[in-house]
């Protein structure tokens, strides 16, 4: 049994190339019991399909993911509070590049388990940290870029996405509130936030959205 997790980190990227992780996981002989797809960075650990999906996991079951840094790309302590959570419920990941030595060890004795559940755990730890030192590059490569625009005066900011911002208002306007909006819409409940309070500064008393 598993449940695919699927995120990429803006409202420009496109979700769908990471659906080939679903055949893929169906062809190694796995039941897919769900797949969860986000628009959120890797570097917030309040995502709320990240979260439902921990949430709705059972034990023995497989979390399956492009990449390690499409679960996290957290400081090393976060990102490991995380994956615990994920252990915390029995699951386990299947992960490219995350050797998973647990039934290894589990089925050795002594200093051999030991050695086993050491190498498990640095590995891991690697590839956590890896994920993170990964984001903080590319954000220092494009506040670098940004200033030398700026300096050139060539930044006019990031234009919206007018696609998702209608899509978030007519969820608003159709009663759901704003996690169930962010769930839909594929974005964060901060988002929705945002989005929905420039389109009632823009537009006043006539825009009519859900309370909560």
């Amino acid at each position: 049994m598993a449940r695919v997790y699927i995120r990429v980190s803006t409202d420009e990227q496109d979700l769908r190339r990471q659906d080939a992780i679903i055949a893929e996981a169906q062809a190694a002989g796995y039941y897919v019991a769900a797949v969860y797809r986000e628009k959120a960075s890797g570097a917030r650990a309040d995502r709320p399909e990240l979260l439902r999906m921990i949430e709705d996991l059972q034990a023995g079951e497989v979390v399956i993911a492009e990449k390690i840094d499409r679960i996290s790309r957290l400081p090393l302590a976060e990102a490991e509070r995380l994956i615990a959570s994920i252990r915390d419920k029995g699951a386990k990941l299947a992960v490219p590049g995350i050797v998973d030595l647990s039934e290894l060890a589990a089925a050795a004795d002594g200093v051999a388990r030991v050695v086993l559940e050491s190498v498990q755990a640095m590995l891991l730890r690697l590839a956590l940290q890896m994920a993170h030192d990964d984001y903080e590059d590319r954000r220092e490569r494009q506040r670098q870029g940004i200033e030398l625009a700026k300096d050139e005066g060539r930044y006019s900011g990031r234009k919206p996405n007018r696609a998702l911002h209608a899509r978030i208002i007519a969820l608003r306007q159709g009663g759901n509130s704003i996690n169930e909006t962010a769930r839909l819409a594929g974005c964060s409940p901060s988002q929705v936030k945002r989005i929905c309070a420039l389109a009632k500064s823009a537009n006043g008393d006539k825009l009519q959205l859900a309370r909560s």
